[in-house]
């Protein structure tokens, strides 16, 4: 038997269940599927939220917080593993923004360092850019990681701490009594017994809730987002740079990313030709080296869309020891060391990093 048994093995799971068995839970961890490889894999690796200044201050409370702990997550992860997640601070450019006096607003109460150039500027700092920018607001302290380097990172920790991360283990059924989840039963029939049962499924997370009979779950949805691969000569980008939702992120081996759409389609992963070729003029447009280039892969995940997207983290009303960390929207690998935390913490009866009060599941 377990202390906490974890629903769901993307970057929220498999952060979550580090962190618990580095307080000295014993975990085990659940996934219907292969272990990150949903829209913890499928996402740029940005560890900001896009456009930061739009968002209520209980995501920026996590952003912060997070943003704080990846440096040294990284290292730790790279000295425990041998495995790189490739943490690169190159900041990042939005360009053309419409709310620009919101953003200095914004930065200068956040304390936050905020460039804004000009179109004279950006032609003369940045001549990889088109010419038909007006303006740019650089952060020079945001950062990417590697996510899928992450993802092989944590799974290689949680080996090393003894923790189960169990694949292709759907939850079919509960039982319990009264107020308290005593097992979970999987699809090929077996039953996990714990003290904790955290839900951490990503968009299934709403189903997985349903089905363990919380009365009212929290509203999290799909939201698919489609993305695209390039190859340039590494160092053709030098920072991340956006314009109207849409990014291009270079990797150190030469790797260009390009996402994402928001799409309303249910749980429909398909890849389309017209985001392909959606994305394709993002990216030309964002940087114009990749005009004559063919994306060498194209792919989709479910993001966990939420009102606002604020996340809930914390204990569900109606049972004592069912504990959820879901609804991040396109902020989870972003989010995640800070959530991780916060739910460690109340699932252990400790201080809070944050104010839980914002993320709870009413």
């Amino acid at each position: 038997m377990s202390d906490v048994v974890i629903v769901g093995a993307g970057v929220m799971g498999l952060m979550t269940a580090r962190m618990l068995a580095l307080s000295g839970c014993r975990v085990t961890v659940l996934e219907r599927g292969e272990p990150g490889r949903e829209a913890s894999w499928a996402g740029g690796g940005i560890v900001s939220p896009l456009y930061p200044w739009r968002y209520p201050a209980a995501v920026t409370a996590l952003a912060q917080q997070a943003r704080q702990a990846y440096p040294v997550l990284v290292q730790e992860l790279l000295d425990e593993t041998g495995i790189d997640a490739e943490l690169v601070a190159c900041g990042m450019l939005m360009l053309d923004a419409d709310d620009a006096r919101d953003a200095l607003a914004w930065a200068d109460a956040q304390k936050e360092l905020v460039l804004r150039y000009d179109s004279s500027s950006l032609r003369q700092r940045m001549p990889w850019l088109s010419s038909h920018w007006h303006e740019g607001l650089l952060m020079p302290g945001i950062a990417h990681v590697r996510n899928p380097r992450l993802l092989q990172a944590l799974q290689a920790s949680l080996r090393r701490l003894k923790v189960d991360v169990i694949t292709q283990a759907e939850v079919v059924s509960a039982s319990g009594t009264g107020s308290t989840l005593g097992s979970l039963t999987t699809s090929d029939g077996r039953k996990f017994s714990a003290d904790h049962f955290v839900v951490c499924g990503g968009a299934w997370s709403r189903g997985l809730l349903e089905l363990l009979e919380m009365a009212s779950p929290p509203s999290v949805r799909p939201v698919r987002g489609q993305m695209l691969l390039y190859r340039l000569p590494p160092g053709t980008l030098p920072c991340m740079v956006m314009a109207d939702g849409r990014y291009v992120i270079q990797r150190r081996d030469g790797h260009v990313l390009c996402g994402s759409t928001l799409e309303e389609t249910g749980f429909d992963k398909g890849i389309t030709d017209a985001a392909r070729e959606s994305l394709m003029a993002s990216a030309a447009r964002l940087l114009p080296a990749l005009a004559n280039e063919q994306p060498v892969a194209q792919w989709a995940g479910l993001r966990p869309g939420s009102p606002n997207g604020i996340p809930f983290i914390g204990r569900v009303p109606e049972k004592d020891n069912l504990w959820v960390n879901a609804g991040h929207y396109r902020n989870g690998l972003v989010l995640a060391p800070a959530s991780a935390c916060l739910l460690t913490n109340l699932l252990r009866g400790e201080q809070p990093s944050l104010d839980p009060l914002p993320y709870q599941c009413l």
